[in-house]
């Protein structure tokens, strides 16, 4: 006499997910049930087929979760020619576990397997807009300034759409990813003997390809241990993310300027007017990708000769931003700390300490900062902590005409604008950020280039289409890239031709590289910058750098990390570092 088998009590419906057909007289109970509660008649055939289809689903719901990659680009049929370990285990341990261990091992394993997918989506997005996978400890404060830019661009409606349908999507993966695991792990302990030998089968065939190093895909072994060592690596990022704060803290004691006195802050450029000028998206790939290199090249020299025939003169290298695809505040606080910021965390910890800034260091010198902030709304805490005596957000431009990205207005706007507000009238020298945002994705519309004197309030200022607003391939998102950043390029050598004067110091700069589908894969994080004066002594101060004369830095220019500008520039320009001393991250 045999013992009975853990599931010899379980009901058919339990072990497969089958619904029984009774064929007893409808009873009063199920009379009184709403007919939409009422379990449907089927035939035996065809529960049978949809019982075997909702089986085959399940297994292909967790065999996609387990191998599929973390990056569209890599979703291909090729990728997924592989065999799990962690299948053959789990499948494994179904066969033998009793019934209650079981189920709850196969729900375990089912939520795990739904955190994994909703955190391979995440690291789709990120990688199609920041080109690195998500990070679960710092970059949950990006997923709601993602849906403030649906918000802002494309309507209300649509940001609480985007909210709810991640909502939707979350909760779907989680809840059938377990009924899937269920599932299986119920036909597993029914089937015993066939799983038991597929997985000996399957285990074999592991062996021997981990054993050949079997690769269809290069790079990619075929006896895949993928889900482990993703949920390993999603671990060490929650470690990492719980320590960079004791990291940041450290960094952020050593501030060699803090303390300098102001007559030996920028003594260099005592007099001069200086404009930190950031070019939304302007990336190393405007430069250098083989289909921009030619007319980008055209318009820099071109423009180069035209300030060179006004007495300007230029220099250009790069540097490595902090950021890449979007998080311009990332890149602009980098550039002002002389810290490497790259995340929101670290960004709120920089903005609640006393961080001596480069717009510190010109207000404390006698400057006067002033920032134009054409797409800021609202209160702006961050301009105290930067330094700037005066911000100017978008309402306060008086722009009058169609709005642009972000409902902005178009970077010529916002020059002639400073111009009107700050660099025209008679001035103390001045110091000013200014963020030329025209060429913020999705790339869609820009305008044309106006004379300055008619510009006004803005109202003529029309938008015109580019190839993005009516394509949606890769090349038409290109070709609308590359137009808009041509727009304010052109739209800031003209600034400089029309009102640079002798005292004007302008350094402009890209604060990060535009998203892949631009740039493509693996392209790195650099974007050029420029130093344009018209005094060749301020020039002379920067000769130590290696920059290239122009306003094309060229393949062989110098690349720096973005957080090392700030020191660099101070040092350049005559300021002595301060004895050294500790600047608190903390409030």
């Amino acid at each position: 006499m045999s013992l009975p088998t853990p599931d010899d009590t379980a009901t058919p419906d339990e072990l497969t997910g089958d619904v029984p057909v009774s064929d007893e007289p409808v009873t009063q109970e199920r009379q009184r049930r709403p007919r939409w509660l009422r379990r449907p008649r089927l035939r035996p055939p065809v529960r049978r087929a949809l019982s075997n289809a909702t089986s085959v689903l399940a297994f292909l719901l967790v065999f996609v979760a387990m191998v599929a990659p973390n990056a569209l680009s890599a979703i291909r049929p090729k990728y997924f020619v592989s065999i799990p370990i962690e299948a053959l285990v789990c499948a494994a341990l179904f066969v033998v576990l009793p019934r209650w261990p079981r189920r709850v091992l196969a729900s375990i394993v089912g939520v795990l397997l739904g955190l994994l997918a909703i955190l391979k989506m995440f690291d789709m997005g990120f990688r199609e807009v920041f080109a690195r996978p998500f990070d679960p400890i710092l970059d949950w404060a990006l997923l709601g300034d993602g849906v403030e830019f649906v918000w802002r661009e494309y309507g209300r409606v649509a940001g609480i759409g985007v909210q709810v349908l991640a909502g939707l999507v979350a909760a779907a993966a989680l809840t059938l990813m377990a009924l899937a695991v269920l599932r299986l792990s119920r036909l597993a302990a029914r089937h015993r003997r066939e799983v038991s030998a597929g997985v000996g089968v399957l285990a074999v065939a592991w062996v021997v390809c981990f054993a050949l190093g079997a690769q269809i895909v290069p790079g990619l072994p075929v006896a895949s241990t993928t889900t482990s060592r993703s949920a390993y690596q999603r671990v060490l990022d929650v470690r990492h993310g719980l320590q960079d704060a004791q990291v940041f803290a450290a960094e952020s004691k050593v501030d060699a300027f803090r303390g300098t006195p102001a007559n030996q802050l920028l003594t260099g450029l005592r007099g001069k007017d200086f404009m930190l000028t950031f070019i939304e998206s302007y990336g190393r790939v405007a430069i250098q990708d083989p289909q921009f290199a030619p007319q980008m090249s055209a318009l820099l020299g071109n423009g180069y000769s035209r300030l060179r025939s006004l007495g300007f003169s230029a220099r250009s290298g790069y540097l490595t931003s902090s950021t890449s695809g979007g998080g311009s505040w990332l890149a602009h606080s980098t550039m002002e700390s002389g810290l490497w910021i790259n995340n929101q965390r670290r960004y709120r910890t920089l903005v609640q300490s006393d961080r001596f800034t480069l717009t510190s260091a010109f207000r404390t010198a006698g400057w006067r900062t002033t920032a134009i902030l054409p797409a800021t709304a609202g209160a702006w805490p961050e301009g105290s902590f930067y330094g700037f005596k005066k911000v100017y957000e978008g309402v306060d431009l008086g722009y009058k005409g169609p709005p642009f990205v972000f409902g902005t207005a178009p970077d010529q706007y916002t020059l002639s604008a400073f111009q009107r507000l700050e660099h025209g009238p008679a001035h103390a020298p001045l110091m000013a950020e200014v963020v030329l945002v025209s060429s913020h994705a999705p790339w869609s519309h820009i305008p044309a280039i106006a004379d300055w004197n008619a510009i006004g309030d803005g109202a003529d200022m029309h938008p015109h289409a580019t190839p993005a607003a009516s394509g949606t391939g890769r090349d038409a998102v290109r070709a609308g890239y590359i137009q808009t950043i041509e727009y304010s390029l052109n739209s800031l050598i003209s600034y400089l031709a029309t009102y640079g004067d002798d005292n004007l110091v302008m350094v402009f700069l890209g604060d990060h590289q535009p998203a892949p589908i631009v740039t493509g894969d693996n392209a790195t994080r650099d974007v050029p910058v420029t130093l344009v004066a018209k005094d060749p002594k301020v020039l002379d101060r920067i000769a130590s750098w290696g920059w290239q004369e122009g306003l094309d830095p060229g393949s062989n220019a110098p690349v720096w990390r973005m957080d090392t500008f700030r020191n660099r520039f101070l040092t350049a320009f005559g300021s002595q570092p301060a004895a050294p001393t500790a600047s608190h991250p903390g409030n």
